[in-house]
């Protein structure tokens, strides 16, 4: 006879990771530093200069990234690599796109075997083409790699307000067994607690995408915004990114449905919606007319949308992807295009239909007309 359901044995809960090494102290690695240490883990952050980690672990606090904000005491800072991932559980990295490879080579004498590996980097590999994780795949082979990406602004993910992310890795067939056991699934528990949410994916391609493609979408959305255009020019730029999302993601077997969640389109409206953002940021100080090296005051200020437009275009055209928002983004930014005759260009391309079924394209009706800079409220 079977055992009543009360009666019968439940596999056991997930357990999440009690140790674990963020690599990267800017805003974002901190951000999610406390994020794991509020929820009770101990968490070793690394930060490329000794004296970033010893005034962390003095302070409490991250002055040069996150000043003002109270750090968890389970949080401890060191610039040693072999200490950081002496005994971990997980890994996530937190260093800029354009460091990861150099990155993966510099942790793989100390990394523990098997590790999960988390991004909280996002973009395409400029001179390879690769995305992220298989770049971090090609470095540190072995390991599960997956992403965490989502509408976060790091000052308010550090200060605990309601923030929801996608956690997501590649699943193997054991995975798929037991995805409950799962790296995405324990990394999702390790950072679920307060105000953070966390939800779980196996379309790993479709996130990074999402993540990669917004950079440049809100970059442009920060031009347009800058030049004083206002919301229906945003909602028109994000709307038709989250389009030259989608086909780039099923393009590399990724999933048009991830694309509309936390890591696409959630991501995607943030980021497009305030100059918090160092991508808008950007955009819109060019916007303005502000030459690039006088953006942020002069302040060498790394942008990853700025990488991404080259990275993210040359990919695209690889794959036989069109992307006219990024296109017209990479033509400003590494071209010496003209802003305002290339966002003229891109709203006066052919009529198209919105759903793809409907093969249409006609010439628009005054392309020769430039849009209303300097006109408008």
């Amino acid at each position: 006879m079977r055992p009543a359901i009360k009666d019968q044995i439940q596999p056991p809960a997930p357990d999440p990771y009690s140790s674990v090494t963020v690599l990267g102290a800017g805003s974002w690695g901190t951000a999610l530093a406390a994020v794991i240490a509020r929820n009770g883990h101990n968490v070793r952050l690394w930060a490329r200069r000794p004296e970033q980690a010893d005034a962390i672990n003095a302070s409490g606090q991250n002055g040069d990234y996150l000043q003002g904000v109270d750090l968890p005491e389970a949080i401890t800072a060191t610039s040693d690599l072999a200490e950081a991932l002496s005994g971990t559980q997980a890994v996530i990295l937190a260093t800029p796109s354009l460091t990861l490879r150099a990155m993966c080579q510099a942790i793989a004498p100390h990394l523990p075997a098997d590790v999960p590996l988390a991004l909280a980097c996002k973009g395409v590999e400029r001179r390879t083409g690769l995305l992220l994780s298989e770049v971090v795949s090609d470095e540190l082979p072995g390991h599960p790699v997956g992403a965490v990406s989502g509408p976060t602004f790091a000052r308010e993910t550090a200060l605990d307000h309601p923030t929801a992310a996608t956690v997501a890795f590649a699943f193997s067939y054991h995975d798929r067994l037991k995805p409950d056991q799962s790296p995405a699934a324990r990394m999702a528990l390790t950072l679920s607690g307060h105000g953070f949410r966390p939800y779980v994916s196996d379309d790993l391609v479709g996130v990074e995408v999402g993540g990669a493609v917004k950079n440049v979408i809100a970059i442009a959305c920060g031009m347009m915004s800058g030049a004083g255009f206002a919301e229906n020019t945003r909602a028109a730029l994000i709307t038709r990114g989250i389009d030259e999302m989608k086909l780039l993601a099923t393009a590399l077997g990724g999933r048009r449905e991830t694309v509309t969640g936390l890591s696409g389109a959630g991501d995607l409206t943030l980021t497009c919606s305030s100059t918090t953002s160092r991508n808008m940021s950007l955009g819109h100080q060019l916007g303005q007319g502000i030459p690039r090296p006088n953006c942020f005051e002069g302040r060498n200020v790394v942008v990853e949308g700025e990488v991404n437009a080259v990275s993210v275009t040359d990919l695209a055209a690889r794959v036989g992807v069109p992307m006219p928002i990024c296109e017209t983004v990479h033509a400003i930014l590494h071209e010496g295009a003209d802003l305002q005759e290339a966002f003229s260009a891109l709203w006066a391309r052919p009529i198209e239909a919105e759903p793809y079924a409907l093969d249409l394209s006609i010439d628009h009706p005054a392309p020769q007309h430039s849009l209303p800079f300097g006109g408008h409220a």
